[in-house]
C-alpha cells in the first residue's frame, strides 16, 4: 500500500499542499505566541529526530554519496529548509495569511524561470496556459469574486519576506533535479538534520535578544503539528514527486494551496462557502490538470534512484 503511494506522484503532490496549508493556517494563528525562528527551528530538529532512527541505515549507506556531495546539498538544505520556512513565519508575525497565499502562488512561475535558468527547460505551450489558467482561479478565491479586494490589499515588511521565502523555495524545487543518487530517507533525512543545524546559531540569537517562548499546550500542538505533518510527511511527498515527474510538472500543485487553504477556513474557522469559491477551485484544478497533461508528454528533467 505504501509502495503504490510512493510511486503515485500526483496524488503524493496533491497532499503536500493540504498539508502544507494547515502549516501556514497554524503559522499565522500562532504569531506573536511562538517566535518565528523558534518554531522553524523546533520543526526541523524534531522531524530530523523522529526521523534519524528509520533512516540510519539509509544514511550510512549514502555517506560517500553526501560527502561527495556536499556543495549541492548544502544548497539544498539552506535553501528549501533553513531559510525558506524560517522566512515564511517571519513574514506571517507581521502579514495576513491571504498575502502569504498570493505569494505563494508565484512559486509555479518563478518554478519555470529557474528550471530555464539552471536546467534549461522550457515549459510547454500547455504547461504555461495551465498555470496561468490555476493562477487566476487563485485570484479568484483570494479576492473573493471582487476584483477590488486586490487593490485594497496593503503590503508591508512582512510580504518582501514571503517573496524571498517562495524564490528561495522555487530555487530549491528546480535545484531537486540535481539530486544526487541517495534513497529518498537519506536524503531527506540528511537535509533536515543539515538544515536544523545551519539554523541553529539564528535560533541561539533569538533566545537571547528575541521574544520569550511559552511552553503550553498550543506551542508543543504547533511543534507536532508542523514536525510531523508540514516536515516530514510533506518534503518526503514532495521530493519523491518531483524525482518521478520533474519541477515543471510538479509547479502547477502549488496553486493548490489556496484551495486547501480557503477550505480548511471554511471547516475549521466556520467560514461560510460561496460560489466564489466554486469558480476558483475549477480554474486550479482545470490548470492543473491541463499543466499534467501537457507535460506527460515530456520526460521529467533528471530521475535519481530510490530505495
Amino acid at each position: 500500500m505504501l509502495r503504490r503511494l510512493f510511486d503515485a506522484p500526483y496524488l503524493l503532490l496533491t497532499l503536500v499542499p493540504l498539508l502544507w496549508a494547515g502549516n501556514i493556517v497554524l503559522g499565522r494563528h500562532v504569531a506573536g505566541h511562538v517566535p518565528p525562528i523558534a518554531l522553524a527551528w523546533f520543526r526541523w530538529t524534531l522531524a530530523a529526530l523522529i526521523l534519524l532512527p528509520i533512516a540510519w541505515q539509509a544514511l550510512k549507506q549514502d555517506w560517500p554519496v553526501i560527502r561527495a556531495n556536499m556543495g549541492v546539498l548544502t544548497l539544498l538544505s539552506l535553501s528549501g529548509i533553513t531559510l525558506y520556512n524560517t522566512l515564511y513565519y517571519w513574514g506571517l508575525q507581521t502579514s495576513p495569511a491571504l498575502n502569504g497565499l498570493l505569494m505563494t502562488s508565484m512559486a509555479p512561475l518563478l518554478i519555470a524561470a529557474f528550471a530555464f535558468l539552471l536546467l534549461g527547460a522550457r515549459p510547454t505551450l500547455g504547461q504555461a496556459l495551465g498555470v496561468l489558467l490555476s493562477l487566476v482561479g487563485v485570484v479568484v478565491i483570494l479576492c473573493r469574486g471582487d476584483p477590488g479586494v486586490l487593490a485594497a490589499l496593503a503590503f508591508n515588511s512582512g510580504d518582501v519576506w514571503f517573496f524571498v521565502a517562495i524564490t528561495l523555495y522555487a530555487f530549491y524545487s528546480t535545484l531537486l533535479a540535481k539530486r544526487p543518487p541517495m534513497s529518498s530517507l537519506g536524503f531527506l533525512s540528511f537535509s533536515l538534520g543539515w538544515g536544523a543545524i545551519m539554523l541553529t546559531p539564528a535560533f541561539i540569537w533569538e533566545r537571547i535578544a528575541g521574544p520569550p517562548l511559552h511552553i503550553d499546550a498550543v506551542t508543543l500542538a504547533s511543534f507536532a503539528y508542523v514536525s510531523l505533518f508540514a516536515s516530514l510527511l510533506a518534503y518526503l511527498f514532495f521530493n519523491r514527486g518531483v524525482e518521478l515527474i520533474g519541477p515543471n510538472r510538479a509547479a502547477p500543485f502549488f496553486h493548490l494551496l489556496p484551495v486547501f487553504g480557503s477550505a480548511l477556513a471554511i471547516l475549521l474557522l466556520g467560514e461560510e462557502p460561496h460560489l466564489y469559491h466554486a469558480a476558483g477551485y475549477g480554474l486550479v484544478l482545470a490548470g492543473v490538470a491541463a499543466a499534467t497533461l501537457a507535460g506527460r508528454r515530456q520526460p521529467p528533467v533528471s530521475r535519481v534512484r530510490n530505495s
